[in-house]
């Protein structure tokens, strides 16, 4: 659990917020055995930067390595890669700790180089990448098990996650409260990631890729 923070993007209260509900569902997933977990979440696809990251290569040519928005990070969310050619860059393993969102975002400010950039000022225009349910059938929330936790957990809850109800094929007569990703609000934090009960993530943060526009939409 994070240090607490007076001036924290998201408060104590909000990360609490649903924790009721995690026992529950994880309760309800391990009661469910090996039957629940159909197949696992699928693995990151790229580095989680932090927030104000520049575009991948121009950001692997702009960090110097200095390590300064890790020793500004307040929650220790920021790590330096140790292999690779990324080495020595900043990253974020959002399963173990993700980017809990400052107001201030004091790591961008730490950035001597520009690969974090400054214009970056608002947490709402923050863009690291975007939430995927990658294993629908795994997903508490879609099975009809009312887990909700990666929706009550976000810090932009009832914007880059909501809760639309479905109809339940498989008893006819409940309904599925399903967790639907908004891209263009999700700012990648990796909170949802972070809160998932199952042992394997079945929301995870991946890179935002841009919708392709046909030829002839200008």
């Amino acid at each position: 659990m994070p240090k607490e923070r007076d001036d924290s993007g998201i408060s104590r209260r909000r990360f609490l917020k649903g924790g009721a509900l995690a026992p529950f569902a994880l309760a309800l997933a391990t009661a469910g055995g090996a039957s629940v977990y159909l197949r696992p979440g699928e693995a990151h696809g790229f580095v989680l930067r932090p927030p104000g990251a520049i575009a991948a290569r121009r950001f692997l040519a702009a960090c110097v390595r200095c390590g300064k928005c890790a020793q500004a990070c307040p929650y220790h969310a920021i790590r330096l890669q140790d292999r690779g050619v990324g080495i020595g860059t900043p990253y974020i393993s959002a399963r173990q700790t993700p980017c809990y969102l400052c107001p201030d975002l004091p790591c961008v400010k730490a950035c001597p180089s520009g690969a974090l950039d400054p214009k970056t000022t608002e947490v709402e225009k923050v863009r690291m990448g975007t939430a995927q349910i990658v294993d629908r059938e795994g997903c508490l929330s879609i099975r009809g098990l009312r887990c909700e936790v990666c929706y009550r957990q976000c810090p932009l809850i009832d914007q880059a996650i909501t809760l639309e109800p479905r109809h339940n094929p498989r008893t006819g007569e409940h309904t599925i409260m399903e967790p639907v990703v908004h891209r263009e609000k999700c700012v990648g934090c990796g909170v949802c990631e972070n809160a998932c009960v199952l042992p394997k993530p079945v929301i995870v943060v991946r890179e935002t890729v841009e919708v392709q526009r046909d030829s002839y939409d200008f």
